[in-house]
């Protein structure tokens, strides 16, 4: 039976659930320092595919790939607590301000390095930005079939993967073969919960930036056990044209913020009396709003 190679792309992102009035910066970005940060959520739904695949075929490996500032590596991780093998960081100043396009540049580029995968799985979409490129945008730029919006991989066998995808009016199972991308709906299953014994196992799990900066006493670990190292990867690491990261690789650029603030309109409350539904059903009729 074959193992496969598998790689999540995750996001950590500031959760949009807390959003307060210092959520904006002045130039239209997101003041991610002011929010909570969070495993994006339909990144979970796209790991939780990748450990069912993993628990399919023995030999097979889940590594996150992750693209952000040093604290990212808490998303790397939050998914070895969970099942996954490891992760790689990648992380530069070069990369502040990518906008989708800039984003994914980077990251195949990280992907040609790391070659003899099998599968790219991603969440569909981010909630800090809702795009939804990022995935397609990686396939495309490394030359692979994409399937998008996959709820559930249903079977891999001769060499290709059997999807069902959750569209707007119904369900589609289709079959590409290896290697491909997909991205993941949140209408997927949701990621199993942390692993006491992986929690044991991996959390002392480190980049070489936060060993540096650690004050440890068992710093001896990450010589006696290299899965505790989270590689962590430069514009150095990667062979990248420095015009198409960050800034001046995204044409996206934000023209206007505005605060919407939401009011309460007028409400009633009703019992389930029935005078006050004879009442309520009245008053609906005669606005024309139902009948």
């Amino acid at each position: 039976m074959k193992a496969y190679k598998i790689i999540v792309l995750a996001k950590q992102v500031p959760d949009t659930r807390n959003v307060g009035k210092d959520a904006m910066k002045a130039d239209g970005t997101i003041n991610r320092a002011a929010l909570p940060a969070i495993f994006n959520p339909e990144d979970l739904n796209a790991l939780e595919q990748a450990l069912r695949i993993k628990d399919r075929f023995p030999g097979s490996t889940v590594t996150i790939l992750t693209m952000g500032p040093g604290r990212a590596a808490e998303i790397i991780r939050e998914g070895m607590f969970r099942g996954a093998d490891g992760g790689i960081l990648l992380t530069d100043r070069a990369f502040a301000g990518s906008d989708t396009l800039a984003t994914s540049y980077a990251i195949s580029r990280a992907l040609k390095k790391v070659k003899d995968f099998d599968i790219v799985i991603a969440g569909r979409q981010a909630i800090d930005g809702d795009t939804a490129q990022v995935g397609p945008q990686v396939a495309e730029k490394l030359g692979l079939p994409q399937v998008t919006y996959v709820e559930e991989i249903q079977k891999i066998e001769n060499g290709k993967v059997e999807m069902k995808r959750r569209l707007e009016r119904g369900v589609e199972t289709v079959s590409c073969p290896v290697p491909l991308v997909l991205t993941v709906n949140g209408s997927a299953p949701d990621c199993r919960a942390r692993n006491a014994k992986l929690i044991m196992k991996y959390k002392h799990a480190k980049t070489v930036t936060e060993l540096q900066n650690s004050n440890e006493d068992y710093l001896h670990l990450y010589n006696d056990r290299p899965y505790l190292n989270i590689p962590e990867w430069t514009v150095n690491d990667i062979e990248v044209d420095h015009a198409e990261l960050g800034l001046s690789g995204s044409p996206t650029k934000v023209k206007k913020v505005e605060n919407v603030v939401l009011q309460a309109k007028e409400a009633k409350v009703i019992t389930s009396a029935d005078s006050d539904i004879d009442d309520l059903m009245r008053e609906l009729i005669e606005s024309h709003t139902i009948g």
